[in-house]
């Protein structure tokens, strides 16, 4: 039988403000622009072959996040980046080349049918908002947010990533994202609030 060829992959690491954080940056798509992909633990990682593999081969991997063309390990606070980031750059070279799979069916089809519901109009404005503003800084940083919901003023979003755990997002957060929707929506936001940190 014939082997597949290896898919060429080049992978470079950028910090972020979260230090314990490492963005893996990979020349091609991983998964759909704008879809975000968090294990914050081995149990949630059953979803992604490839997160499985980080959790179970390197037992200082903390977190792992996917997104567009990267993805973002959070490592525990012992372990060392000098000492650690080339083994997992060359376990994810690997693993890309041979083109495992990095996420199951069922959390496939999950992505799936959300994005196929419907949703009230002040919710696409803030995801619109969240999208155009937001979503490119964040995620040079290795991380993401996302649109949780909206009741009573209030918007919840999730911080995914480099910016879950991170000392700044806080501050980001406050100070930046919810100043931005107060002040492009005045009459429908009061706060913004992370939710599950």
């Amino acid at each position: 039988m014939k082997q597949a060829t290896p898919k060429y992959t080049t992978i470079y690491t950028e910090s972020n403000p979260n230090p314990n954080s490492l963005k893996y940056v990979i020349n091609y798509m991983l998964v759909p622009d704008g879809t975000t992909f968090d294990f914050p633990d081995a149990e949630t990682a059953q979803q992604s072959p490839l997160a499985t593999e980080l959790f179970s081969k390197f037992s200082y991997v903390d977190r792992v996040f996917m997104m567009s063309n990267f993805v973002t390990v959070t490592k525990k606070e012992e372990a060392d980046w000098h000492d650690v980031a080339g083994e997992v750059k060359e376990f994810l070279q690997g693993y890309l080349e041979e083109q495992k799979p990095l996420l199951t069916q069922d959390i496939q089809d999950e992505y799936d049918k959300e994005l196929n519901k419907d949703e009230p109009e002040i919710d696409r404005k803030i995801k619109g908002i969240l999208e155009e503003y937001v979503r490119p800084a964040v995620e040079s940083d290795g991380g993401a947010i996302n649109f949780h919901s909206y009741e009573n003023g209030t918007v919840k979003v999730l911080l995914q990533g480099s910016c879950s755990g991170c000392p700044s997002s806080m501050v980001t957060l406050k100070s930046g994202i919810e100043n931005l929707l107060k002040r492009m929506l005045p009459e429908d936001v009061k706060e913004v609030v992370a939710e599950g940190v």
